[in-house]
């Protein structure tokens, strides 16, 4: 491997990763697993200060409000946290959160979805689609414009944020203004070459990514080829409002979100897609030592105001 193509921050973990012998989590129990990653939190930096931060309750979803300002009528995100359907909540991508709301001045709400195993398909996706229509319905009474929600999310949360889009545009009563996929999970098979290439030695390993799958979708009777679960295979993009991908040199998620892109021009969606080079899957939660995750959260800060 050659740890010089590599970011120095995201260098570090590496090459620490491949010294240890590349340990997986995937046969981990679900509490280390999400403890492990809790542990990593301290990478994004340190937590900004926000005006306001509030947690709300809306029919059982939970939901936190990081609002820039005492303004009204402030442009909406909805923000989907990653974790590969297993782990994740509002403390893993706090800092994340706080720092969208600062640069691009919307208010941003995270959502607590249900996990797996505790919780399988469709659990997470109906989260998903009841918390957007619940934000959409309130967010004016918050200070948020309802005309100018973006949908946003990592990993299984950019995964989310594709498939309640689509379920958005066949209800046809509203649609996000866009929607912001950063390096989306859309393959519950893992066959794309990337998958190949980097997923034994990059951090973030196939077995990770493909077992929150595997969880996820224990005993819920559907296949993971079924284009509900792996999106690659749906054929019906046509609609979805403008569409921005981020994807990570080093990922076994980069061909996924890079077809999608292919895919969503040849559906005449208005879309664009961003690679980061020397950076690994969950980059942009590494602020605290990662100048492209810096970057990345300006830009995606930056594509809320256009």
């Amino acid at each position: 491997m050659q740890y010089e193509h590599f970011e120095p921050g995201i260098r570090e973990i590496v090459q620490d990763f491949n010294e240890q012998g590349c340990p997986c989590p995937a046969g981990l129990d679900i509490h280390s697993r999400r403890q492990g990653y809790l542990q990593t939190v301290g990478l994004a930096g340190a937590a900004e200060q926000v005006f306001l931060v509030e947690d709300k309750a809306v029919d059982g979803i939970r939901l936190r409000i990081f609002k820039p300002s005492a303004d009204a009528d402030l442009a909406v995100v909805i923000y989907f946290h990653g974790g590969c359907f297993i782990s994740g909540d509002f403390t893993t991508h706090d800092q994340q959160m706080r720092k969208l709301a600062n640069l691009s001045g919307a208010m941003v709400i995270g959502v607590d979805y249900r996990l797996a195993p505790e919780f399988t398909y469709p659990a997470a996706h109906d989260d998903a689609y009841r918390a957007s229509e619940l934000i959409y319905r309130h967010c004016r009474e918050w200070g948020g414009d309802p005309q100018r929600i973006t949908l946003a999310g990592d990993s299984a949360g950019g995964h989310l944020c594709l498939s309640t889009s689509l379920r958005l545009r066949d209800k046809g009563t509203w649609l996000p203004e866009k929607q912001i996929l950063i390096y989306p999970m859309l393959d519950a098979g893992g066959k794309s070459d990337s998958y190949r290439a980097y997923g034994k030695r990059y951090v973030i390993t196939r077995d990770m990514l493909l077992s929150g799958f595997d969880l996820y979708l224990a005993g819920s009777g559907i296949d993971k080829q079924d284009p509900d679960i792996s999106l690659l295979n749906r054929r019906d993009f046509t609609g979805l409002p403008p569409t921005h991908i981020l994807t990570a040199e080093f990922d076994p998620l980069v061909d996924e979100g890079e077809l999608l892109y292919r895919n969503l021009l040849a559906a005449g969606v208005d879309a664009s897609c961003c690679r980061y080079l020397g950076v690994i899957h969950g980059f942009f939660q590494l602020s605290g030592i990662s100048h492209s995750a810096r970057q990345a959260i300006a830009q995606v800060a930056g594509l809320l105001n256009e």
